[in-house]
């Protein structure tokens, strides 16, 4: 029996049906250790012998390296097929390590599509593990682990901030930035005129663009007023400019353009666009047999296989005509780009959105076509458009106004959906030298506006082009963000909190080289480095981290402290004035005197105005919760309803237990039956249905134990 290690069990799924009884397919469920949290400073790093990691099995994983263990031991092969990227080389050595296996020769599988030829190719190719790559990873995990901890430390310390991080802060930068720009910005007036022209039958709207041939700027309405005085009753058509313009195809997906699409698209939070990219990824079942149904989503390439270019191009020209065939887009890999890696493209031409639409939810479906159009797209001729220019002039006043027909939709055929909407604006034939005249003028008054605020779209764009994070970073630094309420998504619109505001002051003063966009940026390209054996870990290590020492020991020593704010009462307890306390669900009242007195007041739930609960009909409250507010039934626990702030019922039934006529009684509680049931980790095992009143649990010897 061979034995292939994955990262995702829904990929043992697609993977196994491929492969057959003589391979086992197995999960490590993602990283199976991680760096401990001790040691000096709590690091788990020993910063004083050349920055050697200590890795801990994490404890949810430790029933998945048993159940690897034991596979290892019956497996006349071992191969490692965690992501290609990366994390997933990093993952792969971690695996070798814990599993006894050789890191030099353990076979190693890279594949960026989970299908048939794909898999089957990277078996007859194996690798190794690049240990390189895995230095990189590991250089990157370590600096992350100082600066996580060592930050979040003193911001916790000193003005209750919850964390900080090398990639995270300097994005928070972003947001803050901008709401400065926001704040400070000082509209400016600004004119525009419009004029309405005819001649006979034929009219004509165009608008100021020059006087003297030089582009005119009217500030005011005196300037307005002046220029409509001078404006002559008859224009000459002074110039007819025709032109074919050609609309080029945008590249393939990429993981940020895909995020900032999907939200344009869509209004796909970054998350839920990765979640459900993983899922096509990972392969979704087509007439009963699991098929990847897209490459790699984490990918910052746009380069195409030499495969899917080929049936590509014969897709296009069978289904729309050879015209429709355009040429190969080739960009110039960017900086910190991995070229190795392909495009967001679906993994076989064949299957169109149509094909497999009754196979997927909406969100899929909706998410599946924007990918394979737009690589199929990319592969298209450009749009062609016949464009018409026309100028008015009269006493050296010059307006114009444009209008187009499309000649030729091109790509548009199949991407035109997504794409804005062409305003029509038909333009009346008419001869150069030819005399219009003016019937009526339009002064329009406007103020620039202030810069947009970020969404989760333009934030990925931002990270994207300045180099900060990595395509498997995106989406994390967001939630992360939201998650420890340093940003708050209002409408779409990223704002950020007075806490992630005061975060970022205090960064900026006391770690500014760190919340440099350059710093990060060079970083990222000092790890592509290591990867490729041209600077050395340990001395990027060092010094980053004597650097990192002084502008630490300044902030310790200079940082101000901010007391927490006190809300004008005494503790029932002890005396103590109260105060504003932060915790995991948000603010509360405390004790000052925390943590020698540990009173807590109970704060009255904000009631909903107008709102009662739907199964008992009392108040409705806002409440908090792990995974942040919610409206739930004051009468709770009598009552449970629950929804969210956008008022959807959230569904707190448990599912029915299903018992076999001839499940057997259970040996403990003799009340229940005993069923098949699954663990938080997959693993199947035998116990009471009437947990959790009985934890009775089946050994597979026949013998029980407590859990």
């Amino acid at each position: 029996m061979k034995l292939i290690i994955v990262e995702s069990p829904h990929k043992c799924v697609t993977i196994g049906r491929f492969l057959g009884k003589d391979f086992k397919v197995m999960a490590s469920k993602g990283h199976i250790c991680d760096l401990a949290a001790n040691g000096k400073m709590g690091l788990g790093v020993d910063v004083d012998h050349n920055f050697t990691p200590n890795y801990l099995i994490s404890k949810d994983k430790e029933g998945v390296v048993r159940d690897l263990k034991a596979a290892v031991k019956n497996a006349d092969e071992v191969y490692l097929a965690t992501d290609p990227d990366r994390e997933g080389e990093a993952i792969s050595y971690h695996l070798a390590r814990i599993l006894g296996l050789d890191v030099h020769t353990t076979k190693r599988l890279e594949f960026h599509e989970v299908t048939k030829p794909a898999v089957i190719k990277a078996l007859e190719n194996p690798r190794t593990i690049d240990l390189k790559l895995v230095k990189s990873q590991e250089t990157r995990r370590i600096i992350d682990r100082i600066m996580g901890f060592r930050l979040s430390n003193i911001l916790q310390k000193k003005i209750k901030s919850r964390s900080a991080g090398r990639v995270q802060s300097v994005v928070l930068k972003f947001v803050v930035d901008r709401e400065n720009e926001i704040k400070e910005f000082v509209p400016v007036e600004y004119w525009t005129i419009t004029g309405l022209f005819s001649d006979k039958e034929k009219n004509l709207k165009a608008e100021l663009s020059s006087y003297q041939g030089k582009a005119i700027k009217i500030n005011n309405q005196e300037e307005a007023d002046a220029i409509e005085k001078a404006l002559p009753e008859s224009f000459v058509v002074s110039a007819i400019k025709k032109e074919i313009r050609t609309r080029e195809p945008k590249p393939p997906f990429i993981t940020s353009t895909l995020q900032q699409e999907a939200f344009s698209q869509f209004h796909f939070s970054t998350k839920k666009t990765s979640t459900i990219a993983q899922r096509l990824y990972e392969g979704i079942e087509i007439e009963g047999v699991p098929t990847g149904l897209i490459t790699y989503m984490r990918t910052d390439s746009t380069r195409l296989s030499n495969e899917f270019i080929q049936a590509g191009s014969q897709f296009i020209a069978e289904k729309f005509g050879k015209e429709y065939l355009g040429r190969i887009h080739t960009q110039k890999a960017g900086k910190n780009v991995q070229d190795a890696h392909e495009a967001i493209r679906p993994t076989d031409i064949n299957l169109t959105p149509e094909k497999i639409h009754g196979y997927l939810t909406k969100d899929e479906n909706q998410l599946y076509s924007l990918i394979y159009e737009r690589a199929v797209a990319s592969l298209m001729a450009g749009r062609k458009d016949s464009v018409t220019t026309i100028q008015l002039t009269g006493n050296d006043y010059t307006f114009s106004c444009s209008g187009s027909v499309k000649v030729f939709d091109g790509y548009s055929r199949i991407y035109g959906k997504y794409e804005e909407k062409d305003s029509k604006f038909d333009l009346p034939s008419l001869s150069q030298g030819e005399i219009v005249h003016k019937d009526k003028i339009e002064k329009v008054q406007h103020f620039t506006k202030a810069p947009a605020r970020y969404n989760e779209g333009k934030l990925v764009k931002m990270m994207q082009e300045n180099g900060i994070g990595r395509p498997s970073t995106y989406s994390p630094t967001i939630t992360n963000l939201l998650d420890h309420d340093y940003i708050e998504n209002q409408k779409g619109s990223l704002i950020p909190t007075e806490q992630g505001d005061l975060t970022v002051v205090k960064l900026n003063e006391y770690f500014p080289k760190y919340m440099d966009v350059s710093y990060t940026a060079k970083m990222e390209t000092e790890l592509d480095e290591i990867a490729e054996g041209k600077i050395d870990e340990q001395k990027l290590l060092a010094s980053f981290w004597d650097e990192f020492q002084k502008y630490f020991a300044s902030a310790e020593k200079n940082m101000e402290k901010i007391p927490p704010k006190e809300v004008g009462r005494s503790c029932p307890k002890c005396g103590s004035p109260l105060v504003l306390r932060k915790g995991r669900y948000g603010e509360f009242v405390g004790c000052s005197n925390y943590p020698k007195c540990d009173y807590i007041e109970k704060q009255k739930p904000e009631t909903i105005p107008d709102r009662s609960c739907p199964k008992c009909g009392k108040p409705l409250v806002k409440r908090m919760g792990k995974k942040g507010a919610f409206v739930g039934c004051s009468d709770y626990p009598k009552c449970n309803y629950m929804e969210t702030l956008e008022g959807k019922p959230i569904v707190t039934e448990k599912k029915e237990i299903v018992i076999p006529p001839d499940a057997p009684l259970c040996p403990r509680c003799h009340t229940g039956h005993l069923i098949e049931k699954k663990s938080r980790w997959g693993k199947t095992f035998i116990g009471c249905s009437n947990y959790p009143k009985c934890r009775y649990i089946q050994k597979d010897e026949g013998k029980d134990e407590k859990k």
